[in-house]
């Protein structure tokens, strides 16, 4: 437990986003993404927090300390940069839930090297701005659906091609998969986020999906 992992957030929180909730997770977020999300609600942390090394030991420490599942986020966890790192993580450590945010640039690549006889949930959350977005994340999809750890978390920003991408993720007939996708209203703060919920509740009705309030922005405690 002497390895390190370079992170430029590293504390105790909640869970804000999908089907953990309000759980109390230790947040470790990674630096560096692939993309350059207009709407992302890190990227100023991102771009301004210089990253730091930490000891899975003291991760480790602080797990059993505050009873805390652990959400691996960024960033993006699967970038080369940060792929290893997030595999020692998820297979070293030892906790009693883990969340792993991801655009699904690597995703499928790391459910291949995780031990998955721990309490995993990788959260796949596409980014769509065009058409062609929109096929390769119905691509990722298709690669990782098939994995029951898998949850999907679409935010909606009101465009015609995140409203299609819902049109066709509805359209599975397993019963089961309605229940893995979480819909979230697009808003950096709480003002943008409440005005945008009613239209957002509006299509996890139409289609049958989970909402996300995303609390740790409306709340302020991330």
């Amino acid at each position: 437990m002497n390895k390190e992992v370079r992170l430029i957030e590293n504390f105790v929180s909640w869970q804000g986003e999908g089907p953990d909730s309000g759980r109390t997770m230790i947040i470790l977020r990674f630096k560096t993404c692939n993309l350059k999300c207009p709407w992302c609600d890190t990227s100023v942390k991102m771009r301004i927090s210089a990253e730091a090394p930490y000891k899975l030991s003291d991760i480790q420490r602080t797990i059993l300390d505050r009873k805390a599942g652990i959400l691996i986020t960024g960033g993006e966890p699967t970038v080369k940069k940060h792929f290893n790192e997030t595999v020692s993580l998820l297979n070293e450590l030892r906790y009693p839930i883990a969340n792993v945010e991801s655009n699904g640039h690597n995703l499928r690549e790391l459910i291949s090297e995780v031990d998955l006889s721990q309490s995993v949930k990788f959260i796949y959350s596409p980014k769509i701005f065009n058409s062609e977005d929109i096929d390769k994340s119905i691509e990722i999809l298709e690669q990782i659906k098939g994995y029951d750890r898998v949850y999907v978390k679409v935010v909606y920003d009101g465009s015609d091609y995140v409203y299609e991408f819902l049109k066709i993720l509805s359209k599975e007939e397993d019963l089961l998969w309605n229940q893995r996708i979480w819909l979230m209203p697009e808003g950096t703060n709480r003002v943008d986020l409440i005005k945008n919920s009613e239209k957002t509740f509006d299509l996890c009705e139409k289609f049958k999906f989970n909402f996300s309030s995303r609390s740790h922005i409306i709340f302020g405690f991330i």
